[in-house]
């Protein structure tokens, strides 16, 4: 009995024409979109007295970078130590408080993740 080879020849594109075509790359429409809802979405649950660290997040973000800081001194201790005590704290059943970037993720990550397959054009 006589075996039979079939050659196959695979070419595949380099990694970065790939995600490029999906607007994966780095800084590309995904990732922007990522960034850029993700600073909508926080801005209902940040900390607001004056507004100072509310707005650093618009110009503190590079957008496309995957990165998203607010950039005031104080930040840090409000992200981690806020008691959410003003008008519409969480300690007063509202949404503004500490963490507010893990708070705000079970209620718009769906809504995120849903306008990045449109983006990438998954089914």
């Amino acid at each position: 009995m006589s075996s039979s080879h079939i050659k196959v020849r695979l070419h595949v594109a380099p990694e970065n024409v790939i995600l490029a075509k999906r607007n994966l790359g780095k800084g590309g429409k995904a990732q922007m979109f990522v960034d850029s809802e993700v600073t909508r979405c926080c801005d209902k649950y940040i900390p607001f007295d004056k507004g100072p660290l509310k707005e650093s997040q618009d110009w503190a973000t590079v957008k496309g970078s995957g990165m998203v800081h607010w950039d005031t001194p104080y930040a840090r201790k409000n992200y981690y130590e806020n008691r959410g005590r003003g008008d519409e704290g969480t300690a007063k059943g509202g949404l503004r408080g500490r963490l507010w970037f893990e708070r705000m993720k079970p209620d718009h990550l769906p809504g995120i993740l849903k306008g990045v397959k449109r983006i990438c054009g998954a089914k």
